[in-house]
């Protein structure tokens, strides 16, 4: 016990050496994190590119269907003790919810020192997303909307007798019309500011899912339309530990993805709807969006129409970029499959996209505020002075490797997929060209946020 403590000590002391720690001063919390990247703008982004297309290339003609069968079929079973962590889970998620309540609407109403606003944006939203990619997703247990709203289905089946449903399309629709809606109210309104308004917003949600499941019952609800619970479950498919049928495995990361873990275009949608979220949340926090939107604004368009336009055209553009690679994909391998089959195939590929960026836009923001997220927790009621860790500047590089792995990830998993979908190596190949295009798009453009400045969000 002695050297166990001696190594936490040890490690504590030795962030703060390097890292070091300030007072946060108020302000938002993007601005509490604010950092600059040290790599000039024109290396980074011409490299990212650069090294996608190695990595395909490397990937295409180095490897064969054999070797690339073994990597994705490795697993190993793990042995844990399921019924005792899923009750442990519905605790702590009761529990959290519970905490975030309390001190939402009685707590101290500066968010740097509220435990509500740190649980949620920096525990919940950066820490536990990073882990459900990183390690697996927990949130089907700790999910407190999932186990507060039992009761209502419970009532539902004894008055009614049976349980309605919603088609696995539909659902897949809704959760994606809903998470843009999530990213755009995270965006526009003060959630992150006004411990009052997030305890509201969080009531708010439970609400919808107990009306969710009043109307198509709690399978239904959390399985096809919870936005929350399918992001999860799609940011999970790119962990090592994946939960099956008969227990927990482990495998290597992104392997679960050249599975059909997406099988509508509905899900599709939702897919490269987590993506553009992450991206739209960075990108109107550039210097580049503030200029763009006043100039608007001056030749007199409405401020707040701007925030939901982009939020949709970007959308738009990114659903199409993706769907132009599927038809493409069809010429260039060539094949009998539709557009449709090779979009549904290859999606699970962007979700390792998604995952690199989330992990580069709040890697940092976590490490910064996780000091004011502890003593929030610690004194919820009466929190010491807020606390940031000021990181040194080679923090930044850590956010364009997980970019880059995100895609080289991306890669790998639709080599493999590829593999699987055609019977012919070239044949298997050559269907990756246009995705590979696709994919440097996005690399590009999540590079190019990822080394501008944060700034305020203009009109809000």
């Amino acid at each position: 016990m002695y050297r166990r403590g001696a190594r936490v000590a040890g490690v504590v002391v030795g962030l703060s050496l390097v890292c070091g720690v300030a007072l946060a001063h108020g302000g938002s919390l993007r601005n509490a994190t604010q950092q600059e990247l040290a790599v000039p703008t024109w290396l980074f982004l011409s490299t990212g590119g650069a090294v996608v297309g190695a990595s395909f290339l490397l990937a295409s003609f180095v490897t064969d269907r054999a070797f690339v069968a073994a990597v994705h079929e490795w697993r190993r079973a793990i042995p844990v003790p399921r019924r005792a962590l899923a009750w442990a889970g519905r605790v702590v998620g009761v529990g959290g919810f519970a905490l975030v309540l309390g001190t939402g609407f009685v707590g101290p109403t500066d968010e740097l020192r509220n435990a509500a606003v740190m649980v949620v944006w920096v525990g919940w939203w950066a820490g536990f997303v990073m882990a459900t990619y990183l390690v697996g997703n927990a949130w089907p247990a700790v999910d407190p909307f999932r186990t507060l709203s039992r009761p209502v289905e419970w009532a539902r089946a004894r008055l009614s007798g049976h349980t309605a449903g919603v088609s696995t399309e539909r659902g897949a629709w809704a959760s994606a019309a809903l998470l843009l809606a999530l990213v755009w109210v995270e965006i526009v309104s003060p959630l992150a500011e006004e411990p009052r308004l997030l305890a509201a917003a969080a009531v708010g949600y439970l609400a919808v899912a107990v009306a969710g499941v009043a109307v198509v019952g709690h399978g239904a609800w959390f399985e096809r339309v919870d936005p929350l619970a399918r992001l999860f479950r799609m940011y999970g498919a790119v962990a090592p530990i994946q939960r099956t049928d008969d227990g927990i495995r482990l495998r290597l990361p992104a392997t679960r993805l050249s599975e059909r873990v997406v099988t509508t275009r509905g899900g599709v949608a939702f897919v490269v709807a987590v993506l553009w979220g992450t991206t739209y949340d960075g990108l109107v926090g550039t210097p580049a969006w503030a200029s763009f939107a006043r100039e608007l604004v001056s030749l007199g368009v409405p401020a707040p129409v701007l925030y939901p336009a982009a939020l949709a055209g970007g959308f738009v553009v990114f659903h199409r970029v993706y769907w132009w690679a599927a038809r493409k994909a069809c010429e260039t391998a060539p094949t009998y499959d539709d557009p449709e089959t090779l979009a549904v195939r290859f999606a699970p590929s962007l979700l390792a996209i998604a995952a690199g960026y989330h992990l580069a836009h709040y890697l940092v923001y976590f490490l910064s505020l996780s000091p004011s997220l502890v003593g929030a927790v610690l004194a919820p009621l009466d929190p010491p002075v807020a606390r940031t860790l000021v990181l040194p500047s080679w923090v930044s590089g850590v956010g364009v490797a997980a970019v880059l792995l995100g895609h080289l990830l991306a890669i790998w998993v639709a080599h493999g997929t590829a593999y699987d979908q055609f019977p012919g190596r070239l044949q298997a190949i050559r269907s990756q060209y246009p995705l590979t295009a696709a994919m440097v798009f996005y690399t590009m453009t999540s590079l190019w946020i990822i080394g501008q400045p944060s700034v305020t969000p203009p009109f809000l």
